[in-house]
């Protein structure tokens, strides 16, 4: 088992998939996490991750020194080679020149164990202000690029290395290979954890946290929620009890395709309630993105809770939150991280809940959940579904909400994606319209019009954590483009959104 020490670092899980795409088993750890818990996990290895701060500043996270008296093979990166570096005698110092983005790497110690398989330049992601300037005793340089003299070093007799930049993200292109050297080459450790090792797990774990109790679930008809139902449902039976909520904030025929799918292909037992008017009269006049992901957290609970009392024994709810959404909301682990916006099912539950919460894919990015998916058996249609937000189309139409709103975008929506899946090609990751609160001139039939302007999001990704805007066809944006414009009346303008993520996030709101 691999133990990941968090110093506050946005992509800690992104490492810990890294790992687990190797099929090594791994957990997370705050950095000031009781060493008796982490020892109690028997770790054979330590990655140490990157985070926002300076182990120069007073109050810096640092690392407690049973982990480097462990005797076991640590790796640190970016903030956690710094930390390395401090911890073991070595000296960090206020870079003259900050390094961001790519920077191109040269290997000084090709035979490096860390190294093998890795070209001699490369190119590689930075993210730092500070810099190792003396090599604590028995470390080696064994990188460096123009502005860094040491952006890898490393002690072979220890075991202990660090890279100052940021091998788990794709800019980085060799950077797999050097997490795989460090786990194979340098830690010793084989291939062995499974997707069915963590349905085993978890369902052992769902099955104790509950303990005869009964539970609901919140179904938004997505991938998360269709898989965090079934999970739970393997762990306790018929106790548990699904609720869909029609929010009134779902695309176009959603609601009927949502309840056959789980209750005919799943076999759930599933609850529809219609509670469209209080939501929207709850989000009436509302125009802050945040505030309404709040509102509709807040509802949704309350919802859950108030049919939750009809059945007797219920303690818990389960959600499908996924790690995407938790670290956006706000960055476990750490008390330093920032937040990007509120997922209704994080961040926007209120404080006090009569009812226990149950996330068993919290951990997980999307494209796990789909396999995890598939290992429990559910049919691809359901697994392979593209994603969409629990606040659903309130975070589709920028600005207040209204039924005539609504209406507009769900229309444009639904054109949207039948021509994007007419296209032919391999599908985007998630692919929308979004109802701007613009409105500009046109002409049509010879008239002047005065209507809203719609905007098109495609994106490609793999785990939702980054984003690259998909290239469409043109002949399938000028269908989309006409289409909208000819069969929704207020629209006048279409445009297409060619942002990646980051700097944008994949939705508007």
């Amino acid at each position: 088992m691999v133990a990941i020490i968090d110093f506050g670092a946005q992509y800690a899980q992104l490492i810990a998939r890294r790992v687990r795409e190797e099929r090594i088993y791994c957990e997370i750890f705050a950095y000031d996490a009781p060493w008796a818990e982490i020892a109690a996990c028997e770790p054979s290895a330590f990655i140490l991750t990157g985070g926002p701060e300076s182990v120069l500043v007073p109050g810096a996270p640092h690392l407690d020194r049973h982990i480097l008296e462990a005797g076991k093979p640590i790796l640190g990166l970016c903030y956690g080679m710094q930390e390395l570096a401090h911890a073991a005698g070595g000296s960090v110092v206020p870079g003259t020149i900050r390094e961001y983005g790519r920077a191109e790497l040269t290997v000084d110690a090709a035979q490096s164990a860390l190294f093998l398989d890795v070209p001699g330049h490369s190119q590689v992601w930075m993210s730092h202000g500070d810099t190792v300037t003396t090599l604590p005793p028995g470390f080696i340089k064994l990188a460096h690029t123009a502005t860094c003299a040491v952006a890898a070093f490393g002690n072979p007799e220890s075991k202990q290395y660090g890279v100052q930049f940021h091998p788990e993200v794709r800019h980085t292109e060799h950077g797999r290979t050097i997490l795989r050297n460090f786990l194979r080459q340098v830690a010793g450790l084989h291939r062995e954890w499974e997707m069915s090792s963590f349905v085993d797990r978890a369902i052992a774990e769902i099955t104790t946290a509950l303990a005869g109790a009964k539970a609901i679930c919140a179904l938004s008809g997505g991938v998360d929620s269709a898989v965090a139902a079934t999970l739970v449902s393997r762990a306790i039976g018929d106790r548990l009890t699904c609720i869909f909520v029609d929010h009134g904030l779902l695309r176009e025929r959603e609601a009927e395709q949502v309840v056959a799918a789980f209750r005919d292909v799943l076999h759930l037992n599933v609850i529809v309630v219609d509670a469209r008017r209080r939501f929207l009269d709850a989000l009436a006049g509302v125009e802050d993105p945040e505030e309404k992901r709040k509102i509709i957290g807040r509802n949704f609970i309350q919802v859950f809770e108030e049919h939750a009392q009809a059945i007797p024994g219920v303690e818990f709810l389960v959600q499908g939150t996924l790690y995407p959404d938790v670290i956006e909301s706000k960055t476990p682990h750490s008390k330093a991280g920032a937040k990007i916006k509120t997922h209704h099912n994080v961040g926007g539950l209120p404080e006090e809940m009569h009812l226990k919460l149950i996330e068993p894919l919290r951990l997980l990015f999307k494209d796990e959940v789909r396999r995890l998916g598939l290992e429990l058996g559910l049919p691809p249609h359901i697994v392979n579904r593209q994603p969409f937000p629990g606040p659903g189309l309130a975070v589709r139409v920028l600005g207040a909400i209204d039924e005539e709103r609504l209406r507009i975008v769900r229309r444009a929506d639904a054109i949207a994606r039948e021509e994007i899946e007419r296209a032919g090609q391999e599908f985007p990751w998630q692919y929308f319209a979004v109802l701007t609160p613009l409105r500009s001139v046109g002409v049509m039939g010879d008239f002047r019009t005065y209507g809203n302007m719609v905007a098109i999001r495609a994106v490609t990704s793999d785990d939702g954590m980054t984003a690259d805007w998909a290239r469409l066809p043109y002949d399938a944006l000028q269908k989309i483009s006409t289409r909208i414009v000819n069969e929704v009346p207020e629209v006048n303008r279409v445009v297409y959104d060619v942002t990646s993520k980051p700097p944008a996030t994949i939705e508007w709101e």
